[in-house]
């Protein structure tokens, strides 16, 4: 049986409108009413998980889900930028902002590597056992990045390729070492597949 996983991103928050690193903000107005909306859309699962930040978490309340966290599915940890903007981090560390931007083995902030993330990723995607059906995981952006490049058995440096929007979502299907992507489309879009 193939394993069916929905990847959602959160919906927007202060620090996603501001381009700072997370910090335990919550969903803005518009983020919530827009995940809100989107909950009819959202295609019920045999399995849900989420991200144990606190916008994925809303993100999936107002989707109507039931996940279970997973740190797995922890977005990067950012170490002593986490709460900063990222231009005031480059502002103040210009080359520690370029190698974390150009080596996916960097981590000047002290926290994970991007490398670090693709691998603890990879490895949750690559354990979920083939009988699993259809699963739903809402999820950090750098967490869907990390997921794509796996899938793809793409290079680490791939991962600032990849765009992920609020509130869409990211279809893989296949099992463990084989994975197919289907990508971009927003949750209206899913309804239905």
């Amino acid at each position: 049986m193939t394993v069916r996983l929905t990847l959602i991103s959160p919906a927007t928050s202060e620090a996603l409108r501001e381009v700072r690193f997370d910090d335990e903000s919550p969903l803005d107005p518009a983020g919530l009413a827009r995940a809100e909306a989107a909950a009819a859309a959202t295609v019920p699962a045999a399995r849900a998980y989420t991200s144990p930040s606190l916008r994925c978490r809303q993100t999936a309340q107002a989707l109507g889900l039931r996940p279970e966290p997973s740190a797995d599915l922890a977005g990067c940890a950012m170490g002593r930028w986490r709460g900063r903007t990222l231009d005031a981090v480059a502002a103040a560390e210009e080359e520690a902002v370029a190698a974390w931007l150009t080596d996916p083995a960097a981590a000047p902030h002290g926290g994970e590597s991007l490398r670090e993330v693709r691998l603890r990723v990879g490895a949750w995607l690559d354990t979920l056992p083939d009988r699993s059906g259809h699963i739903t995981a809402v999820a950090e952006p750098d967490v869907i990045r990390a997921a794509v490049v796996h899938a793809l058995a793409a290079a680490d440096e791939t991962f600032w390729r990849i765009d992920v929007r609020p509130l869409t979502a990211t279809h893989l299907t296949g099992r463990a070492h084989r994975w197919n992507l289907r990508i971009g489309s927003t949750l209206e879009q899913t309804a239905g597949r």
